[in-house]
């Protein structure tokens, strides 16, 4: 970018127009919050991956006083972008990698960040963050509340920060027309819903089933024969069994006429014949729809999942306490966050760019798992730890709280970049747990720009005091620059040993980069 050009965007950004740029591609622009207190930043991941003729949908992250005005360097043709609200869109016609420079500037100042679109086969290239609807709705939720979902999103300045998906679970199925399963009268327009959250510069994800009935009960993916007739089950358990027709290819299609961009397929024990069979239908259907696998998958079977998903459940529901059993909510076979957190190492080699391991969702917030919704059972530290071990799993994120009311810890730990930029890191190495001291376990996982991130949790209730001298048989010795990702703040240079204290069901969460010594 020229500095004329640079200096006449500033100016314009002031006096309040937006130069050379049409008006903002939906409400987005309109809708975020006319400051955020966070510093100019370009948020998110540094890749993003489109397959050759989809529509291309991205929006690009950024915190700041608004407004603000978005530009691109080398913008490939075929793609376009509106200044005001950073949404990109358009089609790429041929492979290749095309590399871009962010622009990002307000009245304060600029910022860049270097991007890379990937167009190629391999779409979901870093693990999605978004919303989904169980967690708090479950089967009430509705077209209205999953509209205020989206718009909570944005006007929160959650999005900003990278946050993209917002996902309807069970409970929007009706009866088929044609083929195609519609929305029943909860959802009375899925294309409209779909552009609405488009507009937002959002993307729209929806669940499904290959059995016959969804575990809610509602219609699945298969019926007993060609008429595609359903009707619900009482007990709904009578209808978690595959029909002996598919409308595997009948439904991806409408999905994605619709516009939507992600899939949950749930169901137990998931199979590979299944899976691939709706992998199939949905990358034949013109559309990118990330395709996520739920639940409880089989680890003997990984490299298989990641032949044919984006994303699969390694474990069975989540419950918002930290250790099972839960406090009596009714929800006891429900795990908890350290069970599952914790018992993820086995599935680290299959973790990478287009294929993530996922523990479920994120419970922080108010959640209920129906239209009664109550704070989440996590306590501060708890909810600190819980999204650091995501993060450094390289998990998909799915917030399931009500966003439209966000307490103040749970806008804390949805909003730290620096910890959400370890999750979005392009390399998309799982960390893995490399020692345990004490109370403590320790995970490391290598970053893109050659530095590491090391989490110290603290599994036990009370604080933990601790030398940590490994550093060197970890390839982190010599001296090492430290920042604390959850205080934002540069401790002081190590060499080949760490100390501090961690509290009670807490973590210490630090990127050691690697300084040079003097010669």
């Amino acid at each position: 970018m020229s500095s004329l050009r640079l200096f006449t965007i500033i100016a314009s950004i002031i006096t309040g127009t937006a130069l050379g740029a049409a008006e903002p591609a939906g409400a987005a622009a309109a809708a975020a919050p006319e400051s955020i207190a966070a510093p100019l930043h370009i948020n998110g991941p540094s890749v993003f991956g489109v397959r050759p003729g989809s529509p291309f949908l991205y929006s690009i992250p950024a915190t700041g006083s608004r407004p603000v005005t978005f530009a691109i360097d080398d913008l490939p043709g075929g793609l376009s972008l509106d200044s005001a609200s950073g949404l990109i869109q358009g089609k790429l016609a041929a492979a290749g990698e095309y590399p871009v420079v962010l622009h990002v500037i307000n009245a304060q100042g600029s910022a860049t960040k270097k991007f890379v679109i990937k167009c190629g086969e391999q779409i979901c290239l870093t693990p999605p963050m978004g919303w989904n609807s169980w967690n708090c709705w479950a089967e009430s939720v509705s077209q209205e509340k999953v509209l205020r979902s989206a718009r909570a999103m944005v006007t929160s300045g959650l999005a900003q920060h990278g946050w993209t998906f917002i996902n309807i679970d069970d409970g929007w199925q009706g009866p088929r027309a044609g083929a195609a399963l519609q929305g029943n009268e909860k959802f009375p327009d899925m294309k409209q819903l779909c552009d609405t959250v488009h507009g937002l510069g959002l993307k729209m994800g929806i669940y499904s089933t290959p059995w016959l009935t969804s575990y809610a009960g509602f219609a699945g993916g298969s019926t007993a024969d060609q008429s595609g007739t359903w009707s619900r089950t009482k007990p709904h358990q009578a209808g978690h069994r595959h029909g002996a027709v598919s409308f595997a290819t009948a439904d991806a299609n409408q999905w994605a006429q619709w516009g939507f961009d992600y899939l949950k397929y749930d169901w137990s024990p998931i199979d590979v014949a299944h899976a691939a069979e709706m992998a199939a239908a949905l990358h034949a259907s013109g559309r990118d729809i990330v395709f996520s696998l739920s639940n409880s998958a089989d680890p003997a079977l990984a490299k298989e999942w990641a032949q044919v998903a984006n994303c699969w459940r390694t474990t069975g529901d989540i419950g918002d306490q930290w250790a099972y059993p839960p406090p009596k909510t009714g929800q006891s076979w429900r795990w908890g966050v350290s069970e599952i957190g914790f018992s993820q190492d086995r599935w680290a080699p299959v973790a990478g760019p287009g294929h993530w391991n996922d523990p479920d969702m994120l419970v922080v917030g108010e959640v209920g798992w129906g239209p009664s919704l109550r704070p989440t059972h996590l306590s501060r530290d708890e909810q600190i730890s819980h999204i650091t071990l995501w993060c450094m799993l390289s998990a998909p994120l799915l917030i399931g709280c009500d966003l439209e009311h966000l307490d103040a810890t749970a806008y804390e730990v949805l909003t730290n970049d620096e910890v959400l930029a370890l999750d979005q890191d392009a390399l998309g190495q799982q960390a893995v747990r490399v020692a345990t001291v004490g109370a403590l376990d320790v995970f490391l996982k290598p970053l893109e720009d050659g530095s590491h991130a090391l989490a110290l949790f603290n599994r036990g209730s009370t604080a933990e005091d601790f030398l940590f001298n490994k550093l060197p048989s970890l390839g982190l010795g010599g001296r090492r620059h430290v920042r604390d990702l959850w205080k934002h703040a540069d401790l002081p240079d190590c060499k080949n040993e760490l100390t501090g204290t961690v509290p009670g069901h807490g973590v210490l969460l630090l990127k050691l980069t690697k300084v040079a010594e003097p010669k």
